[in-house]
Order: structure tokens, then C-alpha cells, then sequence
């Protein structure tokens, strides 16, 4: 397995829409396991392959504590939402550091392949909820921060693209 690298926001890559998942082969279950382990590693509790620069539709959450309770959802769909709404601070690989206010779905039910191309339906609440609808914001071009305010969201782009250029700039001169 590997560690991947996710692309940060404000990454044009991020807002391409993922295409559905058609071969269910080796090739598909390697890049599952290496989304897993990234996911782990970051540490997160949820990645959607676009942010490791595969437009294709599979995300993987696990919201246990004690990460072992992977969830893989290919080709997933919301089939039905609470009309009850919740505020959750959410966070986002992509965009490390940020945390901030996203209401959503308090339950929603999605439809998904797993990892063998077998259909099956989960209903979930909580923070499982909000995880599945800010991953499959994902594999429709959308960040989480595209919910906050112009303020906000430009504040935040600045702040991640000051960050890329240190980084850079340390790269550059042999720091870390």
C-alpha cells in the first residue's frame, strides 16, 4: 500500500466531477487500500478519490475511534434526506487547519457498490451522515468551504495558498 498525495485547496483538480466506477478489478481494490491508508495516515475520517487526483466516483470514511471500521462507497447516491437540518464543525483533508460550520441532512440513506461491484443501501446518521454528504461533495467538484461566505471562503484561499508558497520556498532550501 501507499500513501498518496491530496491535493489542497484551492487546486482547480478538486472541482472536476468524478466519473462513475465501471471495472471492478485489481487496480480498483489497490487504490481503495491506498486511500485507506492516506485516509488513516493524514489522520481523517473520510477521503474522496478526487482529492487524490482520480476523478472517479469511490470514497472511503471510517469514523470509528478506533479505525477499523472502513466504509467504501462506489458510484454512491443520496436516495433520500431528513428534511431535519444540522450545523457541524467539519474539517477537510484538502483543506488542513480549517474547521468551520457546514449545515446539512441530520440522516440521509445512500445507495453505493462496494468494492465488488455489489449494490446495497445504509442509512446514517450523525457524523457518518455528514461524512458521506461532505465526500460526495467531493466527487461532484465541491469543496466543503464552497458552503461558507465569500469572506470567509477567499480568507481561507489566501491563507492555503500562503501556506503552498512556504512550503515551496522551505522545499527549495532543503528545509522541511
Amino acid at each position: 500500500m501507499s500513501i498518496l498525495n491530496i491535493l489542497r485547496y484551492p487546486d482547480p483538480r478538486l472541482h472536476k466531477i468524478a466519473k462513475s466506477v465501471t471495472v471492478f478489478d485489481e487496480r480498483l481494490k489497490k487504490l481503495a487500500a491506498d486511500m485507506a491508508e492516506t485516509m488513516y495516515d493524514a489522520p481523517g475520517v473520510g477521503l474522496a478519490a478526487p482529492q487524490v487526483d482520480v476523478h472517479e466516483q469511490l470514497v472511503v470514511i471510517d469514523t470509528s475511534e478506533t479505525n477499523d471500521d472502513l466504509l467504501i462507497l462506489i458510484n454512491p447516491e443520496i436516495i433520500w434526506s431528513s428534511p431535519e437540518r444540522k450545523m457541524y464543525d467539519e474539517g477537510c483533508l484538502s483543506v488542513p487547519g480549517i474547521y468551520d460550520g457546514v449545515e446539512r441532512a441530520a440522516e440521509v440513506k445512500v445507495r453505493a457498490l462496494d468494492i465488488e461491484g455489489k449494490s446495497f443501501e445504509l442509512h446514517v446518521d450523525g457524523l457518518l451522515a455528514v461524512c458521506v454528504q461532505h465526500e460526495m461533495d467531493h466527487l461532484i467538484g465541491k469543496v466543503f468551504v464552497e458552503y461558507l461566505s465569500p469572506l470567509k471562503r477567499n480568507r481561507i484561499k489566501t491563507k492555503m495558498l500562503k501556506e503552498e508558497r512556504t512550503e515551496q520556498y522551505n522545499k527549495q532550501r532543503g528545509r522541511r
